[in-house]
């Protein structure tokens, strides 16, 4: 594995399904701390959103390794926070003493 640089602060987001009020279930992203990462982009594509068309990046996020149980490991289906950008986890992976996290990034055109 190449040196990494965990050099850029990301917030750790985890789903939370709550009620409406209408009878109906809404999704908040609940905050679980801060992490220092190193991202690297990698290809980036056209494809379709709900509303048309999106500018998708691939993105290799490495943090450092934390326990099953502890809420800083990030797991599939949460996201990281860079001020207004959002980087959705697809699959995490171990890698010695670190995790390396595949996300994507989706940008409306």
């Amino acid at each position: 594995m190449k040196r990494v640089s965990l050099n850029r602060a990301l917030v750790l987001e985890q789903p939370e399904r709550v009620a409406d009020g209408a009878g109906g279930f809404g999704t908040i992203w609940q905050s679980l701390g801060t992490l220092w990462a190193d991202v690297q982009e990698g290809s980036g594509r056209e494809a379709r959103g709900p509303a048309g068309a999106v500018s998708r990046l691939a993105l290799r996020i490495t943090v450092r390794g934390a326990a099953f149980d502890s809420p800083k490991r990030p797991r599939a289906g949460q996201r990281f926070r860079e001020g207004p950008r959002v980087f959705s986890v697809d699959a995490v992976a171990e890698a010695g003493m670190f995790l390396v996290c595949h996300a994507h990034e989706e940008v409306a055109q």
